[in-house]
């Protein structure tokens, strides 16, 4: 690990203009590129201390040896410097979408003395027009398919042709009359080009006009009592209209315009890209990657303009980018993508509607897509077992941690402090086993005081059912369950399982009646959420109970760094890594299980009401009261004679109501955090909790 120090340039080596700078490892290799307005202050922010760096950053300032820069004169240069750079170097530190090779065109190859309609993949070839991308090669074949009726262009190899001239017979295409057959000469290659040219044109969008000229000519030939040219021309117009149909209207004006959404977390995003072509969706593709590199949504969009219209000129650049966040500065892209269409180009965020609407779609396809990555990246029997084995390696352990409890506490500053044990075995959650606790040995707000209690219940647990029963049998099960020291049991469908692979569960203990024992397994490795301070928590908890087969380690959320007890430094797994992966999987699940009982405590306990203590009384006639005194307050404040006025409540139960009412001590007046207002205490308005769901933990 190199000291940044060490190959820092001196101040006045940097120039202050705009230029492309890159860091080399002790090899020599490139393994970040990067651009500036101003390269001196640019390149000042990577040699500060070390301390201030974003996680990322400082991997990579660690990782390099020397940085060399390139000065160009304008920040478009900048630009195409640094594209071209990325393309050629391939440097490890930067941001690299998964290449979209796979993703099949439809191609019209026009630099061929006859063009050819076909389905291509891989890179762009001059002189070839290109439509799509589609997500599958079949939805091009049928829109083909169709057109051809129309445009018989050819659509035969290159093999094939030449065989057809050679014996003077057309293929089959030829004699259907889906082929113009150029092969046998029955038309010109001047007159094959011109109907390759309509084929595009139509392609593109300028779909209405040449419709409408199909219409006049059935109406004329109709008018002409040439019933079968006219009966061929509505066939002809079906095709087109049933074409055209593949792709929906989605923008009425018929706009030409690329769609672009991001869907991110810590360690990947995804990117999704609608093509729009006279209002029509004529394209989709997607891209997900590990965000390698400290980078924001207006950066991710940027490398994801550079992958997408690096290689493009003309009208394969729109005349509108629609982006969720602007690069920054916005005007070298915009100012680049004008030079690449070779006219004006707008990049904007879209603000209403149908542009607006179109973008939300295309950001819930990035967020499946991304979700989409997640599961088969979980669900993959390899790819868990690596990221066991990296989590056993990096953190030391004898064998992989095929069983792992995840801890979290949360809190509304300090109120309704709970706590969360999240399970996965072999890799998967297993949601029978989550846990719930409720803190009860103090009050206020202590995470660290809370995690070593919480550590402390399930295991002096363990250690319970551990001397209670000696046997172990084969006989699982996932009922619901509750911890006499205030531990609850999530009431939650088992997750599914697949039969084939081996059960880490089999063998543990059970009740007479078959159930299994309350916190009987124990798990290889806890992890909780936090940092150094949370990790000594846990492991004292475990050393107070004697329990010293059990692996700790925390994750903290800020730089995702795994800590371990009594070490002063975290250990960093590299942003790639399979088992920081799943070490940030196990958390999230965890902090969603806490965050969701946090709020159900905390909603129970703001809509509970001393009505409720009172016996006899049910929800219609506590409703029945309220809407009649409009407020607990006035309820408390009414007479055994006014509360009987109410429909159904007799004398008995208003003097037992009014009794309950004078006994309950009114509480002192809430107040919304949001507007200020003092709150009645018959209820609690929605936007309160609103306001408190932003600052709970």
């Amino acid at each position: 690990m190199a000291d940044p120090s060490s190959y820092r340039p001196k101040p006045g080596q940097i120039p202050d203009s705009p230029g492309v700078y890159k860091f080399r490892d002790e090899h020599g290799r490139v393994i970040y590129v990067g651009k500036a307005k101003s390269l001196r202050q640019r390149l000042a922010n990577y040699f500060q201390d070390l301390a201030g760096l974003h996680p990322r950053t400082r991997t990579m300032v660690t990782t390099a040896a020397s940085v060399e820069w390139t000065v160009v004169s304008t920040e478009v240069e900048a630009l195409q410097l640094e594209y071209s750079w990325i393309k050629e170097f391939d440097p490890r530190f930067n941001v690299k979408y998964r290449d979209d090779k796979s993703y099949p065109y439809l191609a019209v190859t026009l630099n061929e003395e006859f063009p050819r309609v076909q389905v291509m993949r891989g890179a762009k070839k001059k002189g070839v027009r290109y439509f799509g991308p589609y997500g599958h090669a079949w939805a091009i074949r049928e829109t083909v398919d169709l057109m051809l009726r129309v445009f018989p262009v050819r659509t035969c190899s290159a093999g094939v042709f030449k065989r057809s001239a050679q014996i003077g017979r057309p293929c089959l295409l030829g004699y259907i009359g889906k082929c113009s057959a150029p092969c046998v000469g029955r038309i010109s290659p001047e007159e094959h080009h011109e109907l390759a040219e309509e084929f595009c044109d139509f392609m593109a969008g300028r779909t209405g006009a040449y419709i409408r000229r199909l219409e006049r000519g059935m109406q004329e030939a109709a008018e002409e009592m040439e019933y079968e040219r006219a009966a061929r021309l509505r066939d002809d117009i079906g095709a087109l209209k049933r074409a055209m149909e593949k792709s929906a209207v989605v923008l009425a004006d018929a706009t030409d315009a690329d769609l672009i959404a991001v869907a991110e977390d810590e360690l990947e995003a995804a990117v999704q890209i609608f093509h729009v072509r006279g209002g029509r969706v004529r394209g989709q593709r997607g891209w997900v990657t590990d965000k390698v590199e400290a980078v924001t949504t207006s950066g991710l969009v940027e490398h994801a303009l550079q992958q997408l219209y690096g290689e493009e000129r003309g009208d394969a650049v729109p005349k509108e980018v629609l982006v969720p966040a602007l690069p920054e500065p916005v005007e070298p892209i915009a100012q680049w993508l004008s030079q690449r269409r070779g006219s004006q180009v707008s990049l904007r965020i879209p603000q209403r509607g149908d542009k607006k609407d179109l973008m939300a779609t295309v950001g819930r396809n990035a967020q499946q897509a991304l979700g989409l990555h997640k599961t088969k990246r979980a669900s993959d029997l390899t790819t868990r077992s690596r990221a066991l084995e990296e989590i056993a390696g990096a953190l030391g352990l004898d064998a992989v941690p095929l069983r792992i409890e995840c801890f979290d506490i949360s809190h509304l500053q300090g109120d309704d402090v709970v706590a969360s044990m999240v399970v996965f075995e072999d890799g998967l959650a297993r949601k029978s086993e989550y846990r719930r606790f409720q803190i009860k040995s103090f009050q206020g707000q202590d995470d660290v005081r809370s995690m070593h209690e919480v550590i402390g219940r399930r295991f002096k647990r363990y250690l319970q059912e551990k001397q209670k029963s000696g046997e172990w049998t084969e006989e699982p099960a996932d009922d619901a369950r509750v911890d006499d020291n205030g531990t609850t049991a999530a009431t939650v469908s088992p997750a599914g399982t697949d039969d084939l692979e081996p059960d880490p569960m089999a063998g543990r203990p059970t009740d007479e009646d078959g159930r299994p024992k309350r916190f009987a397994y124990p798990p290889q490795l806890v992890v909780v959420d936090g940092g150094a301070p949370q990790v000594a928590a846990a492991r004292r908890a475990l050393d107070e109970l004697g329990i010293d087969d059990v692996a700790v380690c925390g994750l903290a959320k800020r730089l995702e760094e795994v800590w371990l007890p009594e070490e002063d430094d975290p250990v960093v797994l590299p942003r790639s890594s399979e088992g920081l992966y799943l070490l940030q999987r196990v958390r999230d699940e965890a902090h969603r299980f806490a965050i969701a009982y946090q709020r159900s405590k905390r909603t129970k306990r703001l809509k509970s009401s001393p009505l409720d203590a009172v016996a006899g009384l049910g929800a219609t006639r506590r409703q029945a009261l309220l809407k009649h005194f409009g407020s607990l307050k006035k309820l408390r404040a009414a007479t055994v004679d006014e509360i009987c006025e109410v429909p159904g409540v007799g004398r008995k139960t208003a003097e037992t109501v009014a009794a309950a009412l004078a006994g309950a001590a009114p509480s002192a007046p809430a107040v919304n955090t949001a507007t200020g207002e003092i709150i009645e205490d018959d209820g609690v308005p929605p936007a309160a909790l609103s306001a408190e769901r932003g600052q709970e933990r």
